[in-house]
Formats: C-alpha cells, structure tokens, sequence
C-alpha cells in the first residue's frame, strides 16, 4: 500500500466517522430546536391570556430572579406574556398577532412595546418578528455602524438557508429601500467585502451526494499556493462557492497533507477583519453549532453580556439547533448553557432567555 492511498483510506475513514455525530446532522434532521410546535395551540386563547397580561390582572406576579421596573406599566403580567411568546413556534406567534389585530383592531407589537421596556421589550419585539426581518434588521445594524461585519454580517449570510437568505435579502431590500449587496460595497472594503457579497448571492453549490476527490485535492492545491499575495479571489471562490460538505473535506485533508490546519495559514496570510471573517467561515463550516456555542460563551464573558447577541442566536436557532448547541457548549466549557445564563445575565429578560435555551444539561 502506498503512502498516498494509506492517507486517502485515513481521511476516508475519519470522514465516515464525522457524519456520525449528532451535531452534524441538524440541517438533515431539523428537529434539534428547544422550541417545537405547541401542540395544543389555540390563537383565540393565546390573545385572551395576552390581553388580560397587558391590562395588568395580575399585578403582584414578578419574573423569577428580577426585580419590578419603575419603566414598566403597573401589574403588567410579564411572566403570562414570556409563557405565551417563549412556549409558541415562531409560525404560531405570526398566527397570535393576526388574530390580536382581528380582534382589537391594535397590533399586538407595539400593544407590548408600550407595556414593556430595556430589554424584555427587545427580546418580545424580537420574538415577535417574521425571521426575515429579525435578520434583515440585524444585518443592517451590523453594515452601518457597528463594526461588527465580519462578525453578526457573516453570521447571518453564512448560516441562513437559501430560502431564509433570498427572504432576508427581500425584506432587507423592502424596509430599507436599498439593496443589501450596495450597503457591503460601501461600508466594507477588500476580502471581507468580497467573501460577504459573494455570500449575499447565494451562489453555494448544493450537495449532490457524490465525493468529488479530485475537486477536493484541486481546491486544497489551490489553498496551498493561494498563500501568496494577490490570491484572495482563490480563498473567496472555494469558501463561498463549494458545498459544506466538500467543504469539511478539504479543511480536513489540508491539514493531513500540510501538517496544520488551515486555521493557521488563515492566521499568517490575513489580518483584521477579513482575517476574524475567513475564521468564523471556517468554523461555521466545521462545526455550525460549534461555532454558535463560542459565540455565545463569548456573549456571555464580556462585563456586560451582549444582550443583542444572546437574543439573535438564542431566537433563531431556538426551532434549528439549540439542542445541539447547548451540547457543544457543555462539551467545550465544562458548564450548561442554561447555567451560564442563570449566572451571567440580570434583569427582566433573564426570564426568556432560560425559557429559550429551556433546560439543563447534566
């Protein structure tokens, strides 16, 4: 047996052994989120229970671990209010909000803005939203503004199923008269501007169930001598065009054959923002729940946890993922995510994160 083919039969091998991990087959299976359909859901229901919360029939009630705020309207029932919102799929809560209006004429949104505040209001007003335009607002934020591009941008155009990108883009396109290709071009320069619009055409092939060997020794040639300068189109082109899968393969036989991870040359090759994006590239390509269980931990180490990223991962990937997420993050950092949360975050919206993440993991 050659070297070659001993390699080939090792990379082979691991490759197998990879798609026998749980956390690699959410997008298959789908049915990994905290957040399931509410089986005995009843709209009418749910906005009589909603209207009697925001009228305050029940002022003594308190979320577990908060403190009343002077900001919010007297006897306002936040703990009927996270029930309702954080126990609903986000197609029945679209469902709750059409049947409020029917009901009262007033749209249930900013019916709970006036009744709430900080950041219990954000995240009701993020649960609340269509997904698409959760996101659209989020990736706007991030273009105009923030800084954080190669960090929320990337998230959103990297992790997104075609569909859920085409009707972000739409919504993107619709809210804010302006397409969301021309905001990259003017706010973002070099590979980060490229690797964000190439993202945002959604031109990645999709997987056909058939191994390319040779496609994967070509890119990863390619990768190899595209460590040079003026290369840049090399890395765009393979990490934004070829499937996933590929995708794995390559990361995976680059640092069989060059003896360190791609990681490494990224590091050495790019610096600033286009070298945090072609990282958080490659670990979304690794490892997706992986790479949002760091995200989070990250969320949660800052002296002030970011509250705006723990309400985007933790309501988008609540019907997706969060199950596998919440196992990464134990795996990786010795401690439950639902523990994590319970010591790092305050205040009135600690309530709908716990309910989100939903439970504890041994």
């Amino acid at each position: 047996m050659s070297v070659t083919h001993g390699k080939m039969g090792l990379s082979l091998t691991q490759e197998i052994l990879s798609h026998l991990g749980l956390a690699n087959k959410t997008a298959a299976w789908g049915t990994l989120g905290t957040l399931r359909t509410f089986l005995s859901f009843s709209a009418d229901k749910d906005v009589q229970r909603l209207l009697k919360a925001i009228a305050g029939q029940d002022p003594d009630r308190a979320l577990p671990g908060s403190r009343a705020s002077p900001h919010l309207g007297s006897g306002v029932d936040r703990i009927a209010i996270l029930d309702v919102l954080t126990n609903r799929s986000r197609e029945q809560r679209q469902l709750i909000s059409r049947a409020f209006h029917e009901r009262t004429q007033q749209d249930l949104l900013k019916s709970l803005q006036a009744a709430l505040s900080g950041n219990l209001e954000r995240i009701v007003v993020a649960l609340l939203q269509p997904a698409a335009h959760l996101d659209a607002r989020e990736l706007r934020t991030a273009l105009k503004g923030s800084g954080s591009a190669e960090d929320v941008a990337l998230e959103i155009l990297a992790t997104r199923t075609p569909p859920q990108l085409q009707e972000c883009l739409a919504v993107y396109k619709h809210n804010f008269q302006v397409d969301a290709a021309e905001d990259i071009k003017s706010e973002t320069r070099g590979i980060l501007r490229d690797l964000l619009l190439a993202l945002a055409k959604g031109g990645r092939e999709a997987y056909t169930g058939i191994i390319d060997y040779n496609l994967a020794a070509q890119d990863i040639q390619a990768l190899k001598q595209a460590e040079g300068p003026s290369t840049e189109r090399t890395w765009v082109l393979v990490f934004t065009q070829r499937n996933p899968e590929h995708l794995v393969r390559v990361l995976n036989q680059y640092q069989w054959y060059t003896g360190h991870e791609l990681e490494k040359t990224v590091r050495a090759r790019f610096h600033g923002a286009a070298c945090v994006a072609l990282l958080n590239l490659a670990s979304v390509i690794r490892n997706t729940p992986l790479y949002f269980a760091d995200k989070l931990h990250q969320a949660l180490q800052e002296t002030e946890p970011n509250y705006q990223a723990l309400m985007r991962i933790l309501i988008s990937r609540s019907e997706t993922d969060l199950l596998s997420i919440r196992a990464e993050f134990r795996k990786k950092f010795g401690k439950s995510l639902y523990s994590s949360l319970q010591d790092a975050v305050k205040g009135d919206c600690r309530s709908a994160l716990l309910a989100l993440c939903r439970a504890e993991d041994l």
